[in-house]
């Protein structure tokens, strides 16, 4: 059995924060999901690699599994949690976050710890068998070879199946940590959820939100309290809206539609500017991270070299360009599309503030910021087409989610919202 020491951090705090320096404290507002994993933590701790782990079936806190699935909406940090536990489940003292183990884990350094981001539209099934295919292998300097799939929802079918076998049959080092929004079909396949013990967080508390960014970011208390009641209980977003005037500007331009909808002119105005701002703020993310890869291909394949040769290494060279300008196009694509979605979400959050004022229902507010509009918008329209609004910003995300061009996606919502 390991030893415990002092400074690992318990779940404490009235809104949900892990005290001290610990991995946990990066898991904001869930203090039953850091104690179930935790639990499990020190149960794999003591685990010999002869003994059975268990298979997922048992309830939530009776030990180590192979398979894990992490669900909740964004923002709940999901892929953060995963982290936090392959941190614990490679550090001596289950997650003391002053180890090497714990730092290369949260770092995304580690050996022995893989993880899957999607960078296009989804993950294809190449990346996941190269992935599995190294995790299978004993770990080099951990106990564990941990394999974490970011957006599971993002995988192909494929991909999805060749999964699904190492998740049946995983290596007996290996342990798989999916995260995805829910345990619905649409977003993760049955077959795999049925096998893998789910931990389920939630939005966290804007007053958790406010803390975070006031004591490990800084940020001036007044503008976190703001940035955390208005951002949906996103905490990268909280940070991004505080932090960034271009955040709180697409924000506003985003809120300025349902007034606009007044005039056709001005409504179709809005709907091309929120479109050009999703392209803006991807080109903007997408410019320096795009630059430095072309180099460092360049600089991989020789560039500028000469000699017997030259012209096989620039043939190749040539093809690992276009692939990388294919790679490249697929993310500025899901970047844009996802900006783009965050733009909705608000939307839907404003309709949903005037439904829920029109009907009388004393929940908290998505916009508190917006109160007299939306006010005054619950008192000029009816429950029914705030409602029918509402549909409509969900089919415009169907729409953009089956590669709709944003452009006509966008122009089709307009038309629904101004006919309410």
């Amino acid at each position: 059995m390991t030893t415990q020491i002092t400074h690992v951090a318990k779940p404490s705090g009235r809104w949900g924060i892990i005290d001290g320096v610990s991995v946990w404290s990066q898991v904001v507002g869930q203090p039953a999901a850091v104690a179930e994993l935790q639990a499990a933590a020190e149960r794999a701790a003591g685990v010999r690699f002869s003994d059975e782990l268990d298979d997922g079936a048992a309830g939530p806190g009776a030990g180590m599994t192979h398979s894990w699935l992490f669900t909740g909406p964004p923002g709940s940090g999901r892929s953060v949690a995963a982290r936090a536990f392959a941190a614990a489940l490679q550090c001596p003292h289950q997650g003391c976050g002053e180890c090497s183990a714990c730092h290369t884990v949260m770092a995304g350094t580690h050996a022995d710890v893989r993880e899957i981001v999607p960078e296009g539209l989804s993950i294809k099934v190449d990346e996941v068998r190269t992935t599995i295919d190294i995790a299978a292998r004993r770990p080099t300097t951990a106990r564990w070879q941990i394999v974490i799939v970011e957006d599971a929802d993002r995988l192909t079918e494929q991909a999805s199946n060749a999964l699904l076998k190492s998740v049946e049959e995983p290596a007996e080092r290996t342990v798989f940590l999916l995260c995805c929004p829910s345990e619905h079909p649409d977003d993760i396949s049955v077959t795999i959820r049925s096998r893998c013990r789910i931990v389920r967080l939630r939005s966290p508390a804007p007053e958790a939100i406010a803390a975070v960014l006031v004591e490990r970011d800084g940020i001036p208390e007044a503008d976190a309290t703001w940035a955390a009641s208005v951002c949906g209980g996103h905490i990268g977003r909280a940070r991004r809206l505080a932090r960034v005037p271009e955040a709180r500007e697409e924000r506003d331009a985003v809120l300025a539609l349902p007034r606009a909808l007044r005039s056709p002119a001005d409504a179709f105005a809005a709907s091309d500017a929120m479109v050009g701002a999703a392209e803006t703020e991807a080109a903007a993310l997408a410019a320096s991270r795009d630059e430095a890869e072309r180099e460092e291909l360049a600089v991989s394949l020789g560039a500028g070299g000469t000699g017997k040769g030259t012209a096989q290494a620039q043939r190749s060279a040539r093809a690992a360009e276009k692939d990388l300008e294919k790679k490249q196009k697929s993310r500025l694509t899901r970047t844009k599309r996802d900006a783009l979605d965050r733009a909705l979400v608000d939307l839907a959050g404003y309709y949903r503030d005037v439904l829920v004022r029109g009907v009388g229902a004393s929940v908290t507010s998505t916009h508190p910021d917006r109160a007299t509009e939306i006010g005054n918008a619950a008192r000029d329209n009816t429950p029914e087409s705030s409602l029918r609004r509402l549909e409509a910003i969900l089919a415009c995300r169907d729409a953009l989610a089956a590669n709709v061009k944003p452009e006509i996606a966008i122009d089709a919502l307009v038309t629904a919202l101004r006919a309410g």
